[in-house]
């Protein structure tokens, strides 16, 4: 009997990533092109749009991007001036952001870009083949993060 043989084309982490890479860099040079932001950039602005105000730890949790990238990517956003960087009651080592007036603005510009990006995708779709897609996601996610916690 054969080995299972490896074919990258058909296993899940790397038809996730490439997927993921390809949707990324569509919307991606809208928001670069017009705004000049990068991926991560652009992650942690709607992280903070969606959530408020928030820890970099926390963005990195949400968003499994590293401590490295989250960190220059908020850098480089409170330079700009769309993130504020204040003081977290809770904790007085770490630091909390938030978007700016200018930061709302960019994410009210963009988000409707990138909506309408997804809504392309899955026009291609059945409404139930998209919930099926979504739930099969979470569950993947799900058994991902609880795998993480068992090892």
């Amino acid at each position: 009997m054969a080995e299972p043989r490896l074919v990258l084309d058909e296993f899940l982490p790397f038809r996730l990533s490439v997927t993921s890479n390809l949707v990324s860099g569509l919307i991606a040079r809208a928001y670069q092109s017009l705004f000049g932001l990068s991926i991560p950039e652009w992650r942690l602005i709607t992280v903070v749009a969606e959530s408020g105000a928030i820890t970099q730890q926390a963005i990195g949790a949400r968003t499994r991007m590293d401590k490295v990238t989250v960190s220059r990517a908020a850098i480089a956003l409170v330079e700009r001036g769309l993130l504020a960087r204040q003081g977290n009651p809770e904790d007085r080592r770490s630091h909390l952001l938030d978007l700016t007036g200018a930061g709302r603005d960019l994410y009210a510009a963009v988000a409707p870009k990138a909506l309408d990006l997804e809504a392309r995708i899955f026009s291609r779709f059945p409404p139930a083949e998209v919930a099926a897609f979504s739930a099969m996601l979470h569950r993947i996610e799900a058994f991902a993060l609880e795998q993480e916690k068992i090892a």
